[in-house]
């Protein structure tokens, strides 16, 4: 059941990949290039700090469900118009699914419990991270106000609880994701954002009256 989380968490960031790739006015390649990069590149971050083999480079389903997704994406987008906020959808998906992932490995991985953490949000963001550099969207959603790592971190922790006491891996898995989904979604649509180092000090900005 894990696997399959895995994968639906995968095919979300390779869908999220392919939209950014859109409205950046990239061309097909550039399309499954994100698709790739926004996928995978958080898990193999993961598996190269835990000294593994990363998870896609002995996975062919894992790949072709990538390419698939990437070129159904491509496909709907050439007929149809993109939804709104339809990134920051699948995007949150993604990073809930693949959050508590990470978290299932990191745990497996027997490290201690704030590099469990570290490493789920590590495998849950950087995707996005990637995604956004290549689109030369600068700096990237992480690095703003938005309400993104903060979730990831949220459902990191909620996952490390709810193994500490004994909940089954996959319930474990479809609370933790849903935490992180639905901070990411109520943040989206509430318009919440994290405050500026200047508002937390309640100082004027240079140039202020």
């Amino acid at each position: 059941m894990l696997h399959v989380l895995y994968l639906i968490g995968v095919a979300a960031f390779a869908a999220s990949g392919v939209l950014a790739a859109y409205r950046a006015n990239m061309d097909p390649f550039g399309g499954l290039v994100l698709a790739f990069a926004a996928s995978i590149s958080g898990g193999t971050l993961r598996d190269t700090i835990l000294n593994r083999q990363p998870v896609w480079t002995h996975d062919w389903v894992l790949l072709t469900l990538i390419i698939c997704v990437g070129v159904g994406t491509m496909i709907y987008l050439r007929f149809w118009q993109l939804p709104h906020k339809s990134l920051l959808v699948v995007d949150a998906v993604g990073l809930s699914v693949v959050t508590v992932i990470g978290a299932r490995a990191a745990i497996e991985a027997h490290v201690t419990p704030v590099a469990v953490i570290i490493l789920a949000v590590l495998t849950g963001v950087a995707g996005e991270v990637i995604r956004d550099v290549l689109c030369g969207e600068f700096p990237p959603l992480l690095l703003r106000e938005d309400v993104y790592a903060i979730a990831a971190l949220a459902g990191a922790c909620c996952y490390l609880a709810l193994d500490h006491v004994g909940v089954g891996a996959t319930p474990a898995a479809a609370v933790s994701a849903g935490v992180v989904f639905a901070l990411r979604m109520g943040a989206v649509y509430l318009g919440v954002h994290l405050p500026r180092p200047q508002q937390l000090g309640g100082r004027k900005s240079p140039g202020d009256g």
